[in-house]
């Protein structure tokens, strides 16, 4: 079955590339701004498997910020990365202001390698940046048949519920949990209705965004990209206000700050800076492994998930859908769609990939 998470677009729009090569490309970008060789490919695998899921907001159109952060000095390209505290299942990590997926990569394994040995690991980050998908973190712990989640706060960019000016961040939540066929199930999710990366992309198409995900800087709901970023704010999941539940995503929002921000000694809130700067972000983030053998057997765990997604894609339909979803189906089908076909990248994102590779001074691959 063939399917793609993103919304289908004039083919004269984008330009398909085969996901290695894209790795490549993008790992050598990193590599000539002096970033080691095994950093690169993280940070290169983290931003193309966002666009492989279809979550084009967090792939490599996301380029030149990191690269902007690394030229102006605000984000380490060889960070001193050191454990603070650390138990038989807990650690502390300060990233010193390196490249979020390095750090993230880094403290997830360390998670796993816990949660291995003693049935859970958490770990928190402090003095970090933004770390592309929360959900490439939790999909690590899923590799080793573990539950993973991820946590991280982000610079604000969300006015949370009674409040006209950016206050809080997008502050995503990803959850994997192993099943025993695929696809297995994975929430990665903003807290507010949509992660910025979205309203850029709009904006890169020229195009407007559905009504209700934000408002410009007198507090009315805009759908104008334009207005978010001359004033204007995101809003909470759940929306504008606290009729359909704005206040809930502002909720959530808040513990994920409480957890990535305040508990590991990170920024938090309005505080937490941009990975291009001009400070650095001091990003936090908050990482879990769990064995879910410290309860029961892996085996009957997995079959039990199986069974919830059986009976959660087979009740009854509403006559306005056409289908039922489980969470990360989607990504899933979209992944294995691309990796057949090729990722379908923006011109616009093209020419700046293009751009960058001049810039840095390595070939561009890519015809646009």
């Amino acid at each position: 079955m063939e399917y793609e998470k993103t919304v289908p677009v004039p083919s004269n729009m984008y330009v398909r590339v085969n996901h290695w090569k894209l790795k490549n490309f993008v790992a050598e970008v990193f590599e000539a701004l002096n970033v080691p060789e095994k950093d690169a490919e993280i940070v290169s695998d983290n931003l193309v498997t966002a666009d492989l899921r279809g979550i084009e907001s967090h792939g490599v159109a996301r380029l030149k910020r990191y690269v902007d952060g690394l030229v102006k000095g605000v984000v380490k390209a060889r960070p001193h990365i050191k454990v603070l505290r650390e138990g038989k299942v807990h650690a502390l990590i300060d990233g010193d202001s390196g490249l979020g997926q390095v750090i993230g990569f880094k403290a997830m394994k360390l998670a796993i390698e816990k949660a291995k040995k003693n049935f859970f690991g958490v770990v928190g980050v402090r003095k970090s940046n933004h770390y592309g998908i929360a959900g490439y973190y939790a999909l690590m712990a899923l590799k080793e048949d573990l539950i993973g989640v991820s946590l991280t706060n982000s610079r604000p960019l969300v006015a949370h519920t009674g409040a006209l000016k950016r206050t809080i961040g997008t502050n995503p939540i990803a959850v994997a949990v192993p099943t025993a066929r695929d696809p297995p199930f994975v929430l990665d999710m903003a807290t507010s209705i949509v992660p910025i990366g979205k309203i850029e992309s709009y904006r890169r198409k020229g195009e407007e965004f559905t009504r209700g995900w934000g408002i410009h800087k007198n507090g009315e709901i805009t759908t104008n990209p334009e207005e978010i970023f001359e004033g204007g704010a995101l809003v909470p999941l759940g929306g504008l206000g606290e009729v359909l539940g704005g206040h809930k995503g502002y909720g959530l929002s808040v513990v994920v700050d409480v957890f990535s921000g305040i508990l590991t000694g990170a920024n938090w809130g309005a505080y937490v800076g941009a990975t291009e700067g001009p400070e650095p972000s001091n990003v936090g983030h908050f990482f879990a492994a769990i064995n879910v053998e410290a309860f029961i057997s892996l085996e009957e765990f997995k079959e039990k998930m199986e069974r919830l997604k059986f009976e959660l894609k087979n009740s009854k339909l509403h006559p306005s859908f056409k289908k039922i979803w489980i969470h990360g189906e989607k990504s899933w089908l979209t992944m294995k769609t691309r990796i057949k076909k090729g990722i379908p990248v923006y011109r616009k994102t093209m020419e700046m990939m293009e751009a960058v590779a001049k810039e840095v001074g390595v070939k561009f691959p890519f015809k646009v």
